[in-house]
């Protein structure tokens, strides 16, 4: 079974698949950046790229984290934000992939995650995954790596 764990971070975000088969350990297959297009304000989520990087893996279900306003945040990233996760929760219904929403703070405490660690939780992935080191070797992989984690998260909460 493969499944997909999005990360909707504005730009920071990523996305992940992990493959999980009866008796073995999980493995990540696959996972990057958020593709986007645009600069600056007029920067979004390049969804044709989105859609055919999810068709080439073909999962059997998502799991998207739920985006939330963040505090200090201003209206216009704020905006840009939502709008960004609604073009992930829209690619993934329009390809018809059972999709499940779940919250930041549900997950990270599965994994005894605090707040707004990044690092911490690309860490962890990276030990959870360890032969997926070259996916999430850059500091700044952490979306992949929370990506790979509420993909994680999802699969042991629904099993």
């Amino acid at each position: 079974m493969k499944i997909l764990g999005i990360d909707p971070g504005a730009v920071s975000g990523g996305l992940a698949i992990i493959e999980i088969n009866d008796g073995d350990a999980p493995q990540l297959v696959d996972a990057i950046d958020l593709p986007v297009i645009g600069v600056k304000a007029k920067q979004r989520i390049a969804v044709l790229a989105l859609r055919d990087w999810i068709l080439q893996h073909k999962p059997d279900h998502a799991y998207v984290e739920r985006g939330q306003a963040m505090p200090r945040q201003g209206a216009s990233s704020g905006f840009k934000y939502g709008r960004g996760c609604g073009s992930l929760e829209t690619v993934i219904q329009l390809l018809e992939i059972p999709m499940t929403i779940v919250e930041a703070s549900v997950w990270k405490r599965k994994f005894h995650l605090r707040g707004g660690d990044k690092e911490s939780a690309r860490q962890l992935a990276l030990m959870k995954f360890p032969t997926a080191h070259h996916l999430l070797a850059r500091k700044k992989d952490h979306g992949r790596g929370e990506a790979a984690l509420i993909a994680l998260a999802g699969v042991n909460h629904a099993a």
